[in-house]
């Protein structure tokens, strides 16, 4: 800079005194000033890209880290249809989350993430048995969908990791685009994100809340539409593959006939308007080949008295296709300025259709194609400049089922129940880096399965007032049921033959009061939970 400085002021002297000096002079400095600044242009672009790629290595040419640390104690309850209780009132939990970042260009983006989510105190490796053992079904095995949403130990997984291209225009038009590959960020979809404090991802979260890896491109179409916001997104995931693992058979990572199919799922989002304040988001989706077990149900007759009826779940089997759709409506300020303008108020009206195979037994307790609806509506409002409230509710019908697994409450899905869910929480930003939130969540079931797969076992929709009613006409008519499952039907089949039943009928009806009694216990009502964070993150 020094030197241009100079070469400047030299040559202000020299044209100042150009009339003193001849012709051919003059042209001698000139020539020789222009030699000097070509040569000080020349250092000065090496400078600058040596400075150039500095920056470089410093923001894009290389992963950039980030923390999300969460410690959190629940109160959690659940209510059974026996009217006995269970729970926990100090959960401690902790999960981490390690962000990254990499954009060596304009057009390419690396993101992921690396999560540890586990109980203060506990190593939940394996769902079935308290001894532990190797990670199984939902937390990692069989089905990868809730690896890093439920608690297991303290090992890092891979919760994200997708490349994306950003592309400027598609077919020849002015239509940017979008392509990404690997781990998608498939859960805390629009609106679930609002009470997890947190930018919305993929998804729509009223439908879709669950790890998957796949694939997604998307068509920005409001520049030849001249619509705000508008574009369409394709979206394929796989939910498990029935590869056979290395050592496992003579031929590995080959097909395993003996395991249920390969689960994808396909669909589409379609946003017809988004101008930053009002976003409407559409989806359309099928789950293909999707999982279940069947009740295998069996009876100990040693002692023809006292009979011990148990039910069992059979291995996992295809049970079929599962469809959804829903619309999801945000406005983001109610109002240009003032308190109103960082108020959001939203509603979500969804769809599922279950799609039963010839071979599976059946989906959610019924070999016929049934359909469920959800709607969902809440508010966010702001406290002050640091703090918001938010208040939620949704309700779900009889066969509602979406895939939302890994939505973040200790008690299940609230957005998969079958009745009625109430949610309240306070966020405040203590820090620039540093969040609490109190949050109270209560779901009260009117049909069970709500949080279970898509087969008749746990997937089952039965009216939970039935049940109760079924266990106390049991029970009325001198009928018990022990923790092993023995009862003793043969007094209830007296007593209803009594009554002027015949005995056929009188032990099909015994049978059918025996198995509410059984399930009572095992069937949640209700559940609450009340819970405390503290959230480091930057």
């Amino acid at each position: 800079m020094k030197k241009i400085i100079t070469a400047s002021l030299v040559a202000t002297m020299a044209l100042t005194g150009a009339n003193a000096i001849s012709n051919s002079e003059l042209a001698a400095k000139l020539n020789s000033l222009e030699t000097q600044l070509a040569d000080v242009k020349k250092k000065l672009k090496k400078q600058n890209k040596k400075i150039n790629k500095v920056k470089a290595q410093g923001s894009n040419d290389n992963i950039k880290w980030g923390v999300d640390l969460r410690t959190a104690i629940d109160n959690i309850n659940y209510d059974m249809a026996d009217g006995t209780s269970a729970g926990k009132s100090d959960l401690m939990s902790m999960r981490l989350w390690l962000n990254m970042a990499y954009a060596p260009d304009t057009h390419n983006v690396f993101k992921g993430q690396l999560s540890m989510n586990k109980a203060f105190g506990a190593d939940f490796r394996d769902p079935f048995t308290t001894a532990g053992g190797s990670r199984a079904l939902s937390l990692g095995g069989m089905f990868d969908w809730t690896g890093n949403e439920a608690l297991t130990d303290n090992s890092l997984k891979v919760r994200q990791a997708y490349w994306l291209y950003l592309g400027d225009t598609a077919f020849g038009a002015d239509i940017p685009w979008t392509f990404s590959l690997g781990r998608r960020p498939s859960t805390g979809g629009f609106l679930a994100n609002l009470r997890e404090d947190d930018a919305a991802q993929s998804p729509l979260g009223h439908l879709i809340n669950v790890e998957f890896d796949g694939l997604s491109s998307k068509l920005d179409l409001s520049n030849v539409t001249g619509v705000p916001g508008m574009s369409i997104k394709l979206c394929m995931g796989k939910g498990s593959t029935n590869a056979s693992p290395l050592f496992a058979t003579a031929t590995p990572y080959a097909e395993e006939a003996s395991q249920i199919s390969d689960v994808d799922l396909a669909g589409f989002i379609f946003e017809p308007y988004n101008d930053g304040q009002f976003i409407v988001k559409t989806t359309l989706y099928r789950g293909f080949d999707v999982p279940g077990q069947n009740a295998v149900p069996s009876m100990d007759m040693s002692n023809p008295m006292n009979p011990s009826l148990s039910l069992g779940a059979s291995s996992f089997v295809t049970t079929g296709d599962m469809d959804g759709a829903g619309i999801s409506v945000l406005v983001d300020g109610l109002a240009d300025e003032g308190y109103l303008a960082d108020a959001k108020i939203f509603g979500s009206f969804a769809w599922t259709k279950s799609r039963p195979n010839a071979t599976g037994g059946g989906m959610l307790g019924s070999t016929e194609s049934q359909t469920g609806t959800s709607y969902w509506f809440g508010a966010v409002l702001p406290v002050d400049e640091k703090g918001s409230f938010g208040v939620e509710y949704n309700h779900g019908s009889e066969y509602w089922r979406p895939f939302t697994y890994s939505e973040d409450t200790m008690i299940g899905s609230k957005l998969a129940t079958r009745g009625d869910a109430f949610e309240a929480y306070f966020t405040y930003q203590l820090t620039d880096a540093l969040s609490a939130q109190v949050r109270y969540t209560n779901i009260n079931y009117d049909y069970t399965g709500s949080n279970g797969f898509f087969g008749n076992y746990s997937g089952a929709s039965n009216k939970i007032s039935d049940i109760k009613d079924g266990a106390a006409a049991f029970a009325q008519m001198g009928g018990t049921v022990d923790a092993n499952g023995a009862h003793n039907i043969g007094t209830v089949t007296g007593a209803l033959m009594s009554q002027g039943m015949p005995m056929e009928q009188a032990q099909q009806t015994a049978g059918a009061l025996a198995g509410a009694a059984l399930f009572a216990p095992n069937v949640v009502e209700a559940a609450q939970d009340f819970r405390f964070y503290l959230r480091y993150r930057f």
